[in-house]
């Protein structure tokens, strides 16, 4: 089967397909009614979904996912598949981690090939462990099936490198979740030239601006948001550490934002202009780093 096939298109005969497709080493069984599959959908819409993520959710009878995956990546499913809808969403009353876990317990005892499908890369601040440890002590196997975490995927669509062998020669994913409350060795960052990736960080960017500060960041590091990073409503703003908390504050997407601070946000800059200029002497307009919804803030 090609695989430029799997994109857009929803029916039985490509979830068969899909299931059939076999890969050199591939030691995943995915159809074992015993073992529980923990799939990352990577952070977009179907073109950064892996094949073998593919795979398995058109393989499988019941799917317990979150609200980061894309309505094209869930019509994978073959008809008769379950779908059972356990999102969390930040400052919303939402299912408990507890009700997940037993959801997918109940399931697995039922018989069923179960995939717990989430957005991104289910052991990059996904819980994925938490959830396998719960299966094991309940006699439950589980397996992962890696995603594109939002880190690489919307830092490359929106043309931003995360390390430069001038600049950045590490990279820290951090989730803004603890930002408030958890020590995190800001000067050691900053000493270390180390590209910062927040997830989920527009809401706790008062809390990171005054973290860098306090340890000593210039006002004018870069700082960019990406809301709906690899998806078609992409959205880029960049501003600096002395701007991030009003400009985040004036975000209103119901989407996820990753929030990236670094030198290298810098360069991503300068890299679209340079392809804005090609542009311009070419008299083309049509090739672009998706960031055709960019602001900037001095």
């Amino acid at each position: 089967m090609e695989v430029n096939k799997i994109c857009g298109i929803k029916s039985t005969t490509l979830s068969v397909e899909l299931t059939n497709l076999q890969l050199g080493n591939d030691t995943l069984i995915l159809t074992d009614a015993n073992v529980v599959t923990i799939v990352g959908a990577g952070c977009g819409d179907i073109d950064m979904l892996t094949i073998k993520a593919a795979r398995a959710i058109a393989a499988a009878e019941a799917i317990v996912y979150d609200n980061l995956v894309s309505k094209d990546i869930l019509q994978l499913a073959n008809d008769n598949c379950e779908m059972h809808y356990m999102g969390k969403v930040f400052g919303q009353l939402c299912v408990t981690q507890d009700q997940i876990n037993q959801q997918l317990l109940r399931l697995s005892q039922q018989g069923k090939v179960v995939i717990r499908l989430k957005g991104g890369d289910p052991n990059v601040f996904g819980r994925g462990t938490e959830e396998a440890y719960f299966l094991a002590n309940h006699g439950v196997k589980s397996q992962f099936i890696a995603g594109v975490t939002a880190a690489l995927g919307c830092a490359a669509s929106a043309g931003i490198p995360l390390t430069h062998r001038k600049l950045a020669r590490s990279v820290t994913l951090m989730t803004g979740h603890l930002c408030d409350d958890a020590p995190i060795e800001w000067a050691g960052l900053l000493a270390a030239k180390s590209t910062m990736v927040f997830y989920m960080g527009k809401q706790r960017a008062a809390n990171i601006a005054h973290g860098l500060l306090q340890a000593g960041a210039k006002l004018a590091l870069p700082v960019a948001f990406i809301s709906n990073g690899a998806r078609p409503n992409q959205s880029v703003i960049h501003t600096t550490v002395k701007d991030m908390v009003e400009v985040a504050s004036g975000i209103q997407v119901e989407g996820p934002t990753l929030l990236i601070v670094g030198e290298v946000v810098a360069i991503g800059q300068e890299l679209a202009q340079l392809l804005r200029d090609v542009d311009e002497q070419q008299g083309d307009a049509t090739y672009h780093i998706n960031v055709a919804n960019e602001r900037v803030y001095a």
